[in-house]
């Protein structure tokens, strides 16, 4: 199978052909969005991050603006910075740099805001101009690296949309392609199972202990996990323990070796499935693969999750024919009807892998198509001070 895709300089696939306008820190959001709100075709990366954050976090912020930056949907890039925020400018754009593709940078506090807007405008329809000279032309799926996720979901996720999901995946993974999964609150209770498919012992080892330091950090809080995951909504369609979402959750995650664990917005060394270290909130979550290079993602959910993403299409898959007649604006495969006819799990994988191919080519997704794909922000895990 092919898809139409940009190829980059440094051999990358895009299947979108975006000019992102990254602020290095939530102080800079307001002159990004007035940046991108006067000049068509670009994407906002507003997030509330970037400074006044314990070291670790600090270089998770740097490593997913980097990562943004890198994504070989983006085909240039304005970084735009305060000026004395904790994360260096410098640095990401340095980063950025040695993907080989257009990068510049504007910093508010040596501008003032109507002079940053106004060669912030300049800038970017300059490198909107750069950007139009890519076309699409075809690739195989060996060059795709998809994120997968659940969200809203309830028990047709681990009946019907998780297992075709987990299938499609296995048939891109058979292609040569990358697939990144995650959400540790909710692989609590089946990590075991995940364990045993792990290409080593240390990848083993990595995901047992994962689960294990998510679990600590809970009981130093003084809380219970347990109503807070599942969720309220979670627990309305049906799921009654977070052992029980998490067998239903990691199916999604196919039936192949484990290459790896990732940080949070770790970009994979090879091919292959890997598990991110991420939590389950999508808002989070999406941020995670996205900056790790997926250029998009599989989205399964019950009761119905309407994210997309600013610079990579979100696919949702549904398998609850209730919310995919009440929803369908916001579903793009259903297959509720494993459930409802007992189609196979297979031929419902058929159709995700079509709906792959044909929006990596440049199909729009339903969240594309109705704006819902602008709320991002980035997982840390310490306080801000």
């Amino acid at each position: 199978m092919e898809f139409q895709g940009f190829e980059r300089e440094n051999g990358e696939v895009g299947v979108r052909n975006y000019v992102a306008v990254i602020p290095t820190v939530g102080c800079a959001n307001e002159v990004v969005e007035e940046i991108t709100g006067r000049v068509n075709g670009c994407k906002a990366l507003l997030h509330h991050q970037g400074c006044c954050h314990i070291p670790s976090d600090l270089e998770t912020v740097e490593r997913v603006l980097i990562g943004w930056g890198r994504n070989p949907n983006v085909a240039a890039v304005l970084l735009v910075g305060l000026g004395c925020e904790g994360v260096s400018i410098d640095r990401v754009y340095d980063e950025i740099s040695k993907s080989k593709k257009p990068v510049e940078k504007i910093v508010i506090q040596e501008n003032g805001y109507r002079k940053t807007v106004e060669k912030g405008v300049e800038t970017v329809k300059k490198l909107l101009e750069l950007a139009k000279e890519s076309k699409r032309e075809n690739f195989d799926l060996s060059k795709l690296t998809i994120g997968v996720k659940c969200g809203a979901s309830d028990t047709t996720s681990g009946i019907a949309s998780n297992p075709a999901v987990g299938e499609a995946i296995d048939k891109i993974i058979e292609n040569g392609g990358t697939v990144i999964f995650g959400e540790i609150t909710e692989i609590i209770g089946a990590e075991h199972i995940l364990a045993k498919r792990a290409v080593s012992s240390e990848v083993s080892e990595k995901i047992l202990s994962s689960v294990k330091e998510l679990e600590r950090k809970v009981r130093s809080l003084g809380i219970d996990l347990r109503g807070c995951n599942p969720t309220p909504g979670n627990i309305r369609g049906g799921l009654s323990t977070i052992e029980e979402k998490s067998l239903g959750a990691i199916v999604k995650g196919g039936s192949k070796k484990i290459r790896g664990v990732l940080e949070y917005g770790e970009k994979p060394t090879s091919n292959g499935l890997y598990v991110m270290i991420s939590p389950g909130r999508e808002i989070e979550f999406l941020t995670g693969p996205v900056a790790g290079g997926a250029q998009m993602i599989l989205f399964t959910t019950g009761i119905g999750a309407p994210q997309g993403y600013p610079i990579a299409p979100v696919i949702k898959i549904c398998g609850n024919p209730r919310t995919c007649s009440r929803l369908h604006e916001h579903i793009d495969v259903d297959v509720s009807d494993i459930i409802t006819e007992g189609v196979s799990v297979q031929k419902a994988a058929e159709r995700i892998l079509e709906k792959v191919v044909s929006v990596a080519s440049g199909e729009k997704t339903k969240a594309e198509l109705i704006g819902y794909d602008k709320t991002v922000d980035i997982y840390i895990r310490g306080m801000i001070l």
